[in-house]
């Protein structure tokens, strides 16, 4: 059984491996300790710490293996696996984590956002593509699922009525697949 979770912790150095399939994997350990305030002593305790053992793949090992460090403060959110193990006379439970999104905890330090401009991986469709070279939020999708950019859109005239939602009168908005994106 999986669950989909998101835990903040502190992290060990990132191990990034390339198969020799290509497929790019990143592995780090996360330790996540519970803090809390205690009324009797007046100050903030430390609790238990749980650790969770991380695993990213594809595009995302790749930004996270360029980003994380020894000791980063990061959240992970992703799909927790508990994982039987057994060496000799030891037993226990791994919790394992396949991330989905990850990223540094902001309140702990600053970060400053690099959008990656490369070429979409070859599993990921032409929509993607353009999201990812950072045309999602700026772009229009046309009933096609075409990205229009504002460089495209530069020729267009710019007295054009615009409606109080933003789009130009008489228009209709018009996201992926030709579905309305509101």
């Amino acid at each position: 059984m999986t669950e989909t979770i998101t835990v903040v912790g502190n992290i060990t150095e990132p191990d990034f491996k390339t198969t020799d399939a290509g497929l790019q994997i990143v592995n780090f350990r996360l330790a996540a300790t519970e803090r809390r305030y205690d009324k009797a002593e007046d100050k903030w305790v430390e609790g238990a710490t749980n650790w969770y053992s991380v695993s990213a793949y594809r595009q995302l090992a790749d930004h996270a293996s360029r980003s994380f460090r020894k000791g980063d403060r990061v959240f992970v959110t992703g799909r927790l696996r508990l994982r039987d193990w057994e060496t000799g006379a030891k037993k226990g439970v791994t919790a394992q984590i396949d991330a989905d999104a990850l990223g540094h905890d902001l309140r702990w330090g600053t970060t400053t956002f690099h959008r990656d401009t490369a070429a979409t991986t070859p599993d990921a469709p032409a929509k993607d593509a353009a999201w990812s070279a950072g045309l999602g939020g700026a772009a229009d999708w046309g009933a096609s699922g075409t990205a229009v950019t504002d460089a495209e859109d530069a020729d267009a005239d710019t007295d054009t009525p615009v409606t109080a939602d933003g789009a130009d009168e008489g228009s209709t908005l018009v996201g992926i697949g030709g579905e309305r994106p509101f």
